[in-house]
């Protein structure tokens, strides 16, 4: 089958919907179908490359930001792509086009059904469903909201990464979206699964409001007495103030705040940790969530979008409601103070990492693909 596939985000650049998409389609071409991106060009990124057997184009979008991108350079996307994609199906016919986000990417697939009728599979991520990220994109759609309606509404079928962001496209757009989570490949481990000492606490992801950063600093001032190291991956407009509120605590010689890193290196960091800290107060379906179940790793956040089916708690973590940082800090100094419960809980993470295996998730969307085509 021929694919064309649609994300304003792929890797290097872009957060969890950029890596979700990228598992997807190298598995899916690893299955024997033909493959084409239109992505967001960055920086000095090819225009036009080759991994593998996906095809990939980077179409400009004014994206100042590894990050993130803005309203402007959102909608240069949504312009190009459909320009980009127009000449990609008269010259190759797709059998159907995969869009990842409704917003941006789900305005250019829309324009692409009208103007070629050919259908798309929309998958959504959260922060392209009203609610789902409010503090993100909440003044967006208080515009933008009436524009969006014809992108779910003429979906051949919707796919939704978690329970959550399904039941806000249910309440504003009144579809039934079919829950395919984020998965990835899952590897044999190299060596059993053991607890670091001291133990080592992973946090990856944008350094935005909705990731509750300085709430996760707090928990962990609050178990300063204990040993323990943090690895904080990740950039965004917090990343300094985070840097100075760890100096400031005097805990600055317990944590690593490398930057941006790529997905290769946020698994390598995965694989030497313990504890997966996420006091986020939104999610889709995390792919570091499922990076660290992956690892094994505990994992530790609140109870919010996809990690309700991440975590099962009691076994391979703790979840606690937003606000309720005190769980969280509890939590962690039961993790932290007590090896034997830390390392049970790593090897429960090892065994539900198996339902997310981008194989299986990959079979999900191709027999979506098949009744759609």
């Amino acid at each position: 089958m021929k694919l064309l596939v649609l994300n304003h985000e792929y890797p290097p650049i872009g957060g969890g919907g950029g890596q979700a998409c990228k598992d997807i389609i190298e598995e899916l071409a690893r299955k024997g179908h033909e493959i084409t991106l239109v992505t967001a060009h960055f920086n000095n990124l090819p225009r036009e490359s080759r991994e593998g057997s996906v095809y990939i184009l980077r179409v400009p979008s004014l994206r100042k930001q590894a990050f993130r991108i803005g309203f402007i350079g959102m909608s240069v996307y949504i312009l190009n792509s459909i320009f980009t994609g127009l000449k990609v199906i008269r010259r190759w016919k797709p059998d159907l086009i995969h869009v990842h986000f409704a917003v941006p990417a789900g305005v250019s697939a829309y324009v692409l059904h009208l103007l070629t009728g050919i259908p798309y599979v929309l998958t959504a991520h959260l922060g392209d469903v009203p609610g789902g990220v409010p503090e993100k994109t909440g003044r967006w759609f208080k515009w933008v909201f009436p524009f969006t309606i014809p992108v779910w509404k003429h979906a051949a079928r919707i796919a939704a990464v978690s329970e959550f962001t399904a039941s806000l496209a249910r309440k504003h757009y009144h579809v039934e979206p079919e829950i395919i989570p984020n998965g990835m490949k899952i590897e044999p481990q190299e060596r059993p699964v053991s607890v670091n000492r001291p133990p080592r606490i992973a946090f990856a992801g944008r350094f935005m409001p909705q990731k509750n950063l300085f709430a996760f600093i707090d928990i962990l001032d609050s178990v300063r007495d204990l040993e323990w190291n943090c690895a904080m991956l990740g950039d965004g407009p917090l990343y300094q103030p985070v840097k100075t509120r760890i100096t400031e605590l005097g805990l600055a010689d317990r944590f690593s705040l490398p930057g941006w890193v790529n997905p290769e290196q946020v698994i390598s960091c995965f694989k030497q940790s313990d504890i997966l800290l996420m006091p986020s107060l939104s999610e889709g379906l995390s792919v570091v969530g499922v990076q660290a179940l992956s690892a094994g790793l505990a994992i530790v956040a609140n109870n919010v979008g996809g990690f309700t089916d991440l975590v099962e708690a009691g076994q391979n973590g703790v979840l606690a409601e937003p606000g309720d940082v005190q769980t969280l800090k509890d939590a962690m100094r039961k993790y932290l103070s007590t090896p034997e419960l830390l390392l049970r809980a790593r090897h429960a993470s090892l065994v539900a990492a198996r339902k997310f295996d981008i194989s299986n998730i990959a079979d999900r969307y191709e027999t979506i693909f098949n009744k759609v085509k």
